[in-house]
């Protein structure tokens, strides 16, 4: 079995169109990561032939970087490539850049990043970092040769991408991309531009944060027809990976198994055929058709007077019904959420539905929302 490669024709370099994701490495009861477990999903990805590895100073409450660095400091420096990201939330002043930088040198034993990533950006971060100058900094820390390539990670929407990567030349660039979310933040037509541009693509979440790796028996079963032996997860890596432009598809991976099936998908990789894409569909089209009701998120609707808040309430009850999977939804409803502001403190006032564009029978639906949550009939492991 040999690993999918990628030339990343602007940067003469060829990266596994798998990467590493370390982000959610398994973890022991106590939360910390299982550096042991780690270290062999590590070796075994190494030694299937990937050699993309993608860290971030927060990931695993700062923890990622430093167990990378332990193990990957056993191979050769040069077989490899490292990415990790410069935290922007935590640079206040210019000199944090280099604090930072310096930190993660140091986590990751090493004289040098391959990929290196201003993390997270929208239009407001970014406007903050070019007004304190980092862009400039980082420019310089690539001219040392401490940086490889600089690229940046995005969350904002389409016309912040294009801003974004319009202000430089970038070296690459990471944009969240899966066939659910196509037309979410920068999407499709992100993705289109960068290519436009010759920009190398990476990928993050292309199983929505594994969302895309489990479904009801009807989805299930539409997968099976077309390949009883294959995952639910790799079809949505295969759906970004036959994707030209995509150079590195992340997946955050949390166990051995994860990599064994992760490996089986780019070790003898197919672009996806004509019948999957139109099953895809298929699938696509029955996920949204279960969105309970209309609600944009606008905010027009908010504040509650009851503290309700109205627009989150909806969206994790369409997340519920378009995946039938509580489990999607379960830390959002019984913890982030607060019962403070849950559906069933409504008081009926009906001041949401006179402001509301889409005309939603907001009193109704949040009465359901209350019992479909409660009542978890769909429950997926």
């Amino acid at each position: 079995m040999s690993m999918e490669k990628r030339k990343m024709e602007k940067l003469g370099v060829e990266t596994s169109l798998l990467g590493f994701g370390c982000m959610r490495f398994p973890v022991t009861k106590d939360g910390k990561i299982d550096e042991a477990e780690a270290e062999r999903m590590l070796d075994k990805a190494y030694a299937a032939g990937v050699n993309y590895y993608d860290t971030a100073y927060p990931y695993h409450g700062g923890e990622s970087e430093r167990v990378v660095g332990k193990v990957m400091r056993k191979y050769d420096r040069g077989s490899f490539y490292l990415a990790t990201k410069l935290p922007c939330w935590e640079v206040k002043k210019l000199e944090d850049v280099d604090r930072l930088f310096n930190e993660q040198l140091e986590k990751l034993q090493t004289e040098y990043i391959d990929f290196y990533l201003m993390h997270a950006l929208n239009r407001d971060r970014f406007r903050e970092m070019q007004e304190l100058g980092c862009i400039e900094r980082l420019e310089q820390l690539k001219a040392e040769g401490r940086i490889k390539y600089l690229g940046f990670s995005f969350h904002d929407g389409y016309s912040a991408f294009e801003n974004i990567i319009n202000y430089r030349d970038w070296d690459f660039c990471q944009i969240q991309l899966n066939y659910m979310d196509a037309n979410e933040q920068a999407g499709l037509k992100g993705y289109k531009l960068a290519e436009e541009k010759q920009v190398p693509l990476v990928i993050m979440e292309p199983v929505k944060g594994g969302s895309l790796a489990a479904f009801p028996e009807d989805i299930t079963q539409m997968y099976h027809e077309l390949d009883p032996a294959a995952s639910m997860a790799s079809f949505a890596l295969r759906w970004v990976g036959s994707l030209p432009g995509v150079k590195v598809v992340l997946s955050g991976m949390s166990t051995m198994e994860q990599v064994e099936d992760n490996l089986k998908a780019f070790g003898e990789f197919k672009a996806l055929s004509e019948k999957e894409r139109e099953i895809i569909d298929k699938v696509v089209a029955l996920i949204n058709s279960r969105v309970q009701n209309g609600c944009t998120g606008c905010g027009y609707c908010m504040p509650c007077p009851a503290g309700v808040e109205i627009p989150r309430n909806f969206r994790t009850w369409n997340t519920y019904h378009m995946y039938r999977n509580y489990n999607m939804v379960k830390d959002e409803w019984e913890k982030y959420l607060g019962e403070e502001h849950k559906a069933k403190n409504c008081i009926k006032c009906g001041k949401c539905e006179q402001v509301c564009p889409q005309k939603l029978s907001i009193r109704a639906d949040l009465e359901k929302v209350q019992a479909d949550l409660d009542g978890r009939e769909f429950i997926l492991s």
